[in-house]
């Protein structure tokens, strides 16, 4: 895949003391969805979030590779926060794909992982849901809605959800007289088996320390993925999160803020 030169990620500083944490977003989201775990990890450590491309105000690309996604990241991190020492790298769900993958390819960045109810395995069949969810967005007519309350409302239907429904609007916004979507739903869509899947790079390892976490309440990570995860990453440790899904900083983010001060804090 090219690249430009002048390709732009969007990114958003949390904090000015202490250590540098980066928050790589799932599907659909924004670096912006961290900011309250964020705040709570301040004053002991400083965030930098990232709009992944194709999310946010990133810029788009024409095709979705994982590999380029993490090369576009650590060039981003090693020109900024990275420059001088390795950072804490958190990605939820695609960003932990991401993560995982920044963090083979170049682990010089990376000091401690923290993988969020992802594997680095093909997704398989959740990736129905987003189908659905990508195609009743497909369906709105944006030249009919006046505002975000009527693109609700009309989402509705298809998806019955409110927080679902809320989280998938924080995309849509106005733009020249009318309203248009920030993320690139098109090229998700059409990508959704690479979305899904993972790269092979059974030939890597990233040996420095790793937290996986998972939602007690999602089907996202199993027993059969812990074995794929310790080939690639043999320090990794599974930690399971009561009463949360797969989006587990949103269902319990006290409790995964305090998981990720504790986990940064430790020195083995």
């Amino acid at each position: 895949m090219s690249i430009s030169a002048d390709f732009s990620l969007h990114t958003t500083t949390v904090g000015d003391t202490g250590s540098t944490v980066v928050f790589l977003h799932g599907l659909f989201g924004q670096g912006k969805n961290f900011t309250q775990i964020a705040k709570g990890l301040t004053p002991d450590h400083q965030s930098l979030l990232v709009d992944l491309p194709n999310h946010g105000r990133s810029d788009w690309t024409e095709e979705l590779d994982y590999r380029e996604m993490a090369d576009l990241v650590a060039e981003e991190l090693r020109a900024g926060v990275a420059a001088d020492q390795p950072v804490h790298l958190v990605g939820h769900s695609m960003g932990g794909k991401v993560a995982m993958v920044l963090a083979l390819r170049h682990p010089e960045l990376i000091d401690r992982l923290v993988v969020v109810d992802i594997a680095p395995v093909a997704t398989g069949g959740s990736m129905g849901q987003f189908e659905h969810l990508l195609g009743s967005l497909a369906e709105l007519d944006l030249t009919q809605i006046s505002s975000r309350g009527e693109a609700d409302e009309q989402l509705q239907e298809n998806i019955a959800d409110p927080m679902i429904r809320g989280f998938l609007l924080q995309s849509l916004v106005r733009r020249d007289g009318g309203f248009g979507w920030l993320s690139n739903l098109d090229l998700l869509r059409a990508e959704l088996d690479v979305i899904g899947g993972f790269p092979d790079l059974t030939d890597t390892q990233f040996t420095g320390p790793v937290l996986w976490v998972a939602g007690a309440d999602s089907d996202y990570i199993t027993e059969e993925h812990r074995s794929p995860m310790r080939t690639l990453f043999p320090q990794t440790h599974l930690l399971r999160i009561n009463d949360a899904g797969h989006w587990v900083h949103a269902d319990q983010p006290e409790v995964f803020t305090s998981v990720l001060r504790h986990f940064f804090a430790h020195q083995d």
